[in-house]
């Protein structure tokens, strides 16, 4: 058999500007050695996913079957799996004669988990499991305070990773001798949705680009719903369709930052997963275990369903179940609704989220619902509590978004709200007072 590398897509779905199959073919150039591009549709991680019409398993087969197109024109394949993968690469283990295997880093607890089984596995096959940081800028103990410890809040850690950057940090690779270098393969036909246990997903994805308009305009528009003014690469970020240094190039070089400051709050949710990883199950802080969660089933279900009587709610609830989607001011509202109106833990609203966003990333998600509910390490205070009809009038007075999302708006069969603000206003700080003193 002939020896080769080969390189694991995970969350790094693109052939450009990708440093793990950059050095994957650096390494074949040099020892003469050709490649094959592998993915493994993940069982344990599909049989959880309860929608089976689920946009991001389409998405990523649609990503999946462009770059396999790509591959058998130039008289090779990528290979697909459909199973955990341990069994997976105990099969291509068997087929193949493997030198070195390359993947991009993953920092969520499971994914670390996994790499680290695989790697295990690989060494005693005297196999080389080669990975290299993609997904982010700075990663793991890039970016630590001056004791080493790692940063716990926002602004100072922020301050830090701009005070590192260097140009290197954010040079783009150019990956080279792609069709030269890839092994040689019979066409294998693309596996079907259907065999994966889903079915073909109506859901448009955002468009790929980067709009530079949109990220000078950003902090002057991002906060209105009703405009087209969000970059919507939270997906393309997500599964790696986009490169993060390509984004964050066009974010340093723009007139205005605050776009940039969304790309760095996304990495040190991350380092905070990474360091804490306890976060992922519960509060970062120790003491907001003692909350008292109302958690009512009937309400709960309200929320979801964008029932509450309260119209940005509402439309951001009816805007995700219908687009997986939904704008960054709205899911503020959103969750703090839950949260301190409906006194709901935050898990709950976390986990439907999890189910329904096209873009959910476990840190982000995990990060953004401890702010909302000051349970986390940079979190707004417990006293905080988002006025959903302040917000209305600030971000959307002349309801564009509300008239969208909302068909029922204004008319006899739109809910009465299902909680007066200034009483769940009231009881939030009490409870929270309770739990805390």
């Amino acid at each position: 058999m002939e020896k080769i590398n080969i390189f694991w897509f995970r969350r790094d779905l693109r052939l450009e500007d990708n440093m793990a199959l950059f050095n994957c073919l650096e390494n074949c150039r040099e020892h003469g050695l050709s490649f094959l591009l592998l993915f493994i549709f993940d069982k344990t991680i599909l049989k959880n996913l309860k929608d089976k019409n689920d946009p991001r398993v389409q998405f990523i087969h649609n990503t999946l079957s462009a770059i396999k197109e790509k591959m058998q024109i130039n008289g090779s394949d990528l290979r697909i799996y459909f199973d955990t993968p341990k069994l997976a690469w105990n099969e291509i283990i068997n087929e193949f004669d493997i030198q070195n295997v390359y993947v991009n880093e993953d920092y969520e607890p499971m994914a670390m988990k996994r790499d680290e089984s695989i790697k295990n596995l690989l060494i005693k096959k005297n196999i080389n499991l080669k990975s290299f940081k993609d997904q982010v800028i700075f990663a793991k103990n890039d970016v630590l305070k001056k004791d080493k410890k790692p940063y716990t809040v926002f602004t100072p850690y922020k301050n830090t990773w701009l005070a590192n950057l260097k140009p290197q940090d954010i040079a783009s690779v150019k990956i080279k001798n792609l069709e030269r270098l890839a092994l040689k393969l019979e066409p294998q036909k693309m596996v079907d949705i259907k065999d994966l246990g889903f079915k073909f997903s109506e859901v448009k994805n955002s468009v790929k680009s980067i709009r530079k308009k949109i990220i000078n305009e950003y902090k002057e528009k991002r906060d209105f719903p009703g405009l087209d003014a969000t970059s919507r690469l939270g997906l393309h970020l997500r599964f790696g369709t986009v490169s993060v240094r390509k984004c964050v190039q066009v974010a340093y070089h723009s007139d205005e930052h605050t776009w940039l400051s969304e790309l760095v709050w996304r990495e040190f949710f991350m380092q905070i997963l990474y360091h804490f990883p306890h976060v992922e199950n519960g509060p970062f802080k120790e003491k907001y275990k003692k909350i008292k969660w109302r958690n009512n089933q009937r309400e709960f279900k309200q929320w979801c369903a964008g029932k509450t009587g309260y119209p940005l709610v509402d439309a951001g609830m009816r805007e995700l179940n219908e687009t997986g989607f939904m704008h960054n001011r709205v899911r503020m509202v959103c969750a703090s609704f839950l949260v301190k109106h409906l006194l709901i833990d935050w898990r709950w609203g976390e986990q439907y989220f999890a189910q329904k966003l096209l873009d959910f990333e476990l840190s982000a998600n995990n990060g953004n619902w401890q702010w909302v509910a000051g349970t986390g390490c940079d979190a707004a205070p417990y006293f905080r509590i988002f006025n959903p009809e302040t917000q209305l009038k600030k971000f959307d007075p002349d309801f564009i978004y509300i008239k969208k999302w909302l068909s029922d708006f204004g008319t006899v069969d739109y809910p009465e709200p299902i909680v007066d603000h200034r009483e769940a206003y009231n009881r939030a700080l009490l409870t929270y007072k309770l739990a805390l003193n």
